[in-house]
C-alpha cells in the first residue's frame, strides 16, 4: 500500500511540477522585466520583454503588461518604430486599454492616444468581434446553463419516479345502509352534496309532521257524559268523551292535513333516497393513489475498522500549485 501512495505522490508531482514551474518563472520573469523598468534601463526592458514574448505561454494579461513596459521603453528610447509596434500589439489585444496618467508621463499618454485614434477603424473592427465572441460565448454558456438544468430536471423526475409506490385501497359497503333514511346511502358512497339534500329535506318534513301531530293532539278535550236509564251501584253511569270542540274545526283540518302531507313527503323522499343509494350500490370500491417515499438519509456509516485510506488535494501558492497527501490507518 506505501509502495503505490508513493508512486502515485511522485507522478502526480512530475505532472504539476512543469506547470508551477512555468507560471512561477513567468511571474518572476515579468517581477524582474517590471523592476528594470523601474530603475530606467529601458534597453534591457526591451531585450528581456520581446525574449520573453517570443517564448510564448503568456495569458492575456500578462502579454498587455509587457507590451505596455516595452511599448513605454522604447518611447523613452526614441525608438518609435518600437513603441508603435508594442503599442499596437496591446491595444489589438485590449482595444479600450488606457495609460495611467499618474504614473506614465504625459507624452507617453499623448502618443498612445495619438496611436489609439489611428487605429481607431482597426479598433472598432476589433471591439465588434469581441463582443461577438463574447455574446457567442454568453449564448453557449445559457445554453449549456440550460442543458444543465434540463438534465437535472430528468434526473430528479426519473428519481422521483423511482421512488412512487402505487397504492390500492379497497372499501367495502354495506348493502343495509341504504335503507338507513337522512341520506347514509349517499353519505357512504361519498357523495356529501346529495346526502346533506336528502338528510335536510327527511329532516325538515319529520320535524314538521311531528309539530303538527303534537298541535292537533292539543285541540283535543275531554268531558264526562251521563247516561240515562243506566244506573250502577254508585248511581247513573258516567262516560269520558275526547273530541273536538267545532269552534276548533277548522285549526284541526289543517293541521291534520299538514302532518299528514308531511309524512308523506318524509316517506316519498325517504324512498327516493332509498332507490337512489341502491341505483348507485357497489359492494366495493378500489381507489389508487400514488404516494412518494421520502429520499434515503445519506449514509453515515463510519469508515470500516482497519481499513487505510488516502486523500489527495490540490490547492494554489504564490508559485503555481501544490499537492498534499493525507493517510488515514
Amino acid at each position: 500500500m506505501s509502495v503505490r501512495l508513493t508512486l502515485l505522490f511522485c507522478l502526480l508531482s512530475a505532472l504539476l511540477a512543469p506547470v508551477a514551474a512555468r507560471a512561477q518563472d513567468a511571474d518572476t520573469e515579468l517581477a524582474g522585466i517590471r523592476a528594470a523598468f523601474e530603475y530606467g534601463k529601458y534597453a534591457e526592458v526591451l531585450e528581456r520583454s520581446g525574449t520573453r514574448i517570443d517564448r510564448g505561454g503568456l495569458s492575456d494579461e500578462q502579454l498587455v503588461d509587457l507590451h505596455e513596459l516595452s511599448g513605454l521603453a522604447a518611447f523613452n528610447l526614441q525608438r518609435m518604430s518600437d513603441a508603435e509596434r508594442h503599442f499596437s500589439a496591446l491595444l489589438r489585444l485590449e482595444p479600450d486599454h488606457s495609460l495611467d496618467p499618474f504614473v506614465v508621463p504625459p507624452p507617453a499618454v499623448a502618443y498612445f492616444d495619438r496611436l489609439k485614434q489611428r487605429m481607431d477603424s482597426e479598433l472598432d473592427f476589433l471591439r465588434q468581434e469581441r463582443r461577438l465572441r463574447q455574446e457567442r460565448a454568453r449564448v453557449e454558456a445559457e445554453r449549456r446553463e440550460r442543458e444543465r438544468l434540463a438534465a437535472e430536471e430528468q434526473r430528479r423526475r426519473v428519481e422521483s419516479l423511482a421512488r412512487q409506490v402505487t397504492i390500492r385501497t379497497v372499501e367495502k359497503r354495506n348493502f343495509l345502509v341504504n335503507f338507513v333514511p337522512f341520506g347514509a346511502g349517499q353519505f357512504q358512497q361519498g357523495r356529501t352534496s346529495l346526502g346533506v339534500v336528502f338528510a335536510a329535506s327527511e329532516g325538515a318534513l319529520a320535524v314538521t309532521s311531528i309539530i303538527a301531530y303534537f298541535a292537533y293532539e292539543a285541540l283535543f278535550e275531554t268531558d264526562t257524559v251521563e247516561i240515562e236509564d243506566v244506573l250502577t251501584e254508585t248511581g247513573k253511569a258516567t262516560l269520558t268523551v275526547r273530541y273536538i270542540p267545532t269552534s276548533r274545526s277548522r285549526q284541526a283540518d289543517a293541521w291534520r292535513l299538514l302532518k299528514i302531507g308531511s309524512a308523506a313527503g318524509f316517506y316519498t323522499v325517504y324512498a327516493l333516497g332509498v332507490s337512489d343509494a341502491l341505483y348507485h350500490h357497489e359492494d366495493q370500491v378500489v381507489t389508487t393513489t400514488i404516494e412518494e417515499r421520502p429520499a434515503p438519509p445519506p449514509s453515515t456509516a463510519p469508515t470500516r475498522s482497519g481499513a487505510p485510506s488516502a486523500h489527495l488535494r490540490l490547492f494554489p501558492t504564490s508559485g503555481g500549485l501544490g499537492a498534499g497527501l493525507t493517510l488515514t490507518f
